[in-house]
């Protein structure tokens, strides 16, 4: 009896690993774009604008488009003082926020908290998101956002700015 129940679990992992070795095979034939490796410097990558915020614009510098990435989308953005992220969500990506410069107050979810240069942010998918500068010099940030799919909020919320992709 201990035998036959040790093959049929023995039967089990390997008959799990076959299935699960079956199925990646055609989750990377979904990929349309192949990664291209990228260093950009910080003037490079697709300049947008948004149209919730005329005349602010942001760099896109990693997304499916741009470097062909299916897991993740990165953009920089130099906010002006008084300058401000209405407060919204992401329903399907977690974001990291990295604050190179100035000073921002963040609203996260119920908190409101002070946000300087070296801070890191971190906002789980559907957690409501605003930043205003509230310092004299710009807030400078870089944006990590998971999940495919961020090409398409890009292109509901921002309008494409006049200037070109710059590359090296």
């Amino acid at each position: 009896m201990r035998s036959v129940l040790s093959a049929i679990g023995v039967f089990s992992i390997v008959y799990c690993w076959a299935a699960a070795a079956r199925q990646t095979p055609v989750e990377q034939s979904r990929s349309v774009t192949k990664p291209t490796p990228l260093i950009l410097a910080a003037n490079e990558g697709e300049q947008r604008e948004f149209r919730t915020r005329p005349g602010v614009t942001f760099t896109v510098k990693i997304d499916p488009k741009n470097g062909g990435s299916e897991h993740m989308a990165v953009v920089t953005e130099d906010m002006a003082p008084g300058d401000r992220i209405p407060i919204h969500r992401h329903p399907h990506a977690d974001e990291l926020i990295f604050i190179q410069s100035g000073t921002g107050r963040v609203t996260l979810g119920d908190k409101v908290q002070e946000a300087r240069a070296g801070a890191v942010v971190f906002i789980p998918h559907d957690t409501w998101i605003g930043m205003e500068n509230i310092g004299k010099e710009p807030l400078t940030h870089i944006d990590v956002w998971s999940a495919p799919g961020y090409r398409a909020i890009l292109d509901e919320g921002m309008a494409r700015h006049r200037q070109p992709v710059r590359r090296a």
